[in-house]
């Protein structure tokens, strides 16, 4: 049967692609965009344009894989691409719409040391389009693509934990969300000034105006948070930053490594890839 003419938006999507998708990819993306139109449907119903607005925001950020590949020329492992469209939706609509960064214990630490895994993968693949320019003079040893990896990923971490925080005190939001801990050290608990730190342990209850907030602890405001998100990046990015290492280092030959590292085209690969894609697109 002729399928030349695109079934959807998502049809014309795939079609961007330089190499197709593997099936198992495409039954997640499929999964994931039915479950974000169903909510985005329920929220539109319910009259709630926050959630209508995440929804569009997460069906704008499932495209960006496609996107990308089209204008780089990179083919993104499937493993990769399944983790990140995983995250994306685990991040808008669980974390943010279904309350998960509340109520499910260490899901913003597990999103974040994914977040520092991936980001890694961008860095990479950035620095590794400009390694196979060839009209650019740009060649990095296999240690010091691995290292521009880990720092562009610590970057777009601690970029993220500074718009964080301006979000909370121009808008009056948390999404640096507070902890409960049971003592706190400062040298403003110090009476003689003389910068020596004092700590209160044992704190069990925390009093404003006299009424008790019943948490059962002090309330940290953002600190303690911020600073784990930050040091599970850290754990993401040196992950990825060593699996990029020796992907390069033995050519391409890792299977780990091939899973997860994207890989630039040649050009004549990409047309040669495109080709076969159509023809295979075809017989379908």
């Amino acid at each position: 049967m002729n399928s030349h003419k695109p079934r959807g938006l998502w049809s014309r999507l795939e079609k961007l692609r330089p190499v197709p998708e593997k099936r198992s990819t495409l039954i997640v993306y499929a999964i994931v965009r039915l479950l974000v139109i169903a909510i985005l449907i329920h929220a539109i119903i319910d009259g709630n344009y926050e959630n209508v607005f995440t929804c569009l925001l997460t069906l704008f950020l499932l495209m960006l894989p496609v996107l990308v590949e089209h204008k780089f020329g990179i083919d993104i492992p499937s493993a990769l691409e399944i983790t990140l469209v995983l995250f994306i939706f685990a991040a808008e609509i669980l974390g943010e719409m279904q309350s998960y960064y509340v109520n499910v214990p260490h899901w913003d630490t597990m999103l974040h040391t994914i977040s520092g895994f991936i980001y890694a993968a961008v860095g990479f693949s950035m620095v590794d389009i400009l390694n196979k320019n060839k009209r650019i003079s740009f060649n990095l040893s296999p240690l010091s693509l691995a290292f521009v990896a880990f720092c562009f990923s610590m970057m777009i971490g601690a970029v993220w934990e500074i718009f964080e925080f301006s979000i909370d005190m121009l808008f009056n939001k948390d999404m640096q969300k507070d902890t409960i801990v049971h003592q706190i050290t400062s040298v403003m608990l110090d009476p003689t000034r003389s910068n020596i730190p004092v700590s209160i342990s044992g704190i069990n209850e925390v009093y404003i105006n006299g009424q008790p907030l019943g948490l059962g602890g002090y309330l940290d405001i953002g600190l303690i948070d911020t600073m784990k998100d930050l040091i599970v990046n850290f754990i993401g990015a040196v992950v990825f930053s060593i699996i990029g290492y020796f992907h390069v280092k033995n050519r391409g030959k890792s299977k780990l490594a091939k899973m997860f590292v994207p890989v630039v085209l040649d050009p004549e690969e990409t047309a040669a890839a495109g080709n076969s894609g159509e023809e295979r697109r075809e017989d379908n």
